[in-house]
C-alpha cells in the first residue's frame, strides 16, 4: 500500500482562537504576506522562514501550529 503526506495547519488556527487573534492580525503582527496566510488556510506548504517567523511571534514551537497527516492508500 502506498502512503500519502499531508500537513495541516488545524493547530495553529486552534491557537489563534485561543489568543483571540485573527489572521489579519496574525499577518501583520508576525510581518508575513496575505499569500502564506492564504497558503496555509488551504493547507498548502509554506516557507520554513515564514513559519518562524509565525512561531516566533506566537512564542511557540512548530509542532504547535502543524501537524502531518500520513494515510493509506488503496491499491
Amino acid at each position: 500500500m502506498a502512503e500519502t503526506t499531508s500537513i495541516t495547519y488545524k493547530k495553529l488556527w486552534k491557537l489563534l482562537i485561543d489568543k483571540d487573534m485573527n489572521k489579519t492580525q496574525l499577518k501583520e503582527a508576525a510581518k508575513v504576506s496575505s499569500n502564506v496566510i492564504a497558503k496555509m488556510g488551504r493547507d498548502e506548504p509554506i516557507a520554513i522562514e515564514s513559519l518562524v517567523k509565525i512561531c516566533v511571534e506566537l512564542g511557540v514551537d512548530i509542532g504547535d501550529v502543524i501537524s502531518i497527516n500520513k494515510e493509506k492508500m488503496g491499491d
